[in-house]
């Protein structure tokens, strides 16, 4: 069975996270890092929830989860970007992959 696009873009974005948070932590960032990393392999964890959803409103209820992360983890983003601690050229990279 194929993956949902969806799925695959939550996926490949969980893994770039990931890759943000090894270089925040070697930077000797851990706070902001372990913020980013939580809400932005949420996403993925929700969307895959959705998928194997018991009924229709526990599918939408999965969804609105993931998008409440996507939210959290932009916010946070931009608050490593502004901030100094992200450049904006990496910002507009993982962004663009959301």
């Amino acid at each position: 069975m194929n993956k949902s696009i969806i799925e695959e873009k939550s996926y490949k974005f969980a893994l770039r996270i990931i890759k943000l948070f090894s270089y925040l932590t070697k930077r000797n960032e851990y706070i902001l890092s372990k913020q980013i990393l939580r809400c932005g392999n949420s996403i993925g964890a929700n969307v895959k929830e959705a998928i194997q959803a018991e009924s229709k409103p526990d599918f939408i209820h999965k969804l609105n989860i993931a998008l409440k992360e996507a939210s959290e983890t932009e916010y946070w983003l931009n608050l490593l970007r502004d901030s100094g601690m992200l450049e904006s050229k990496s910002f507009d990279s993982i962004i663009a992959d959301s």
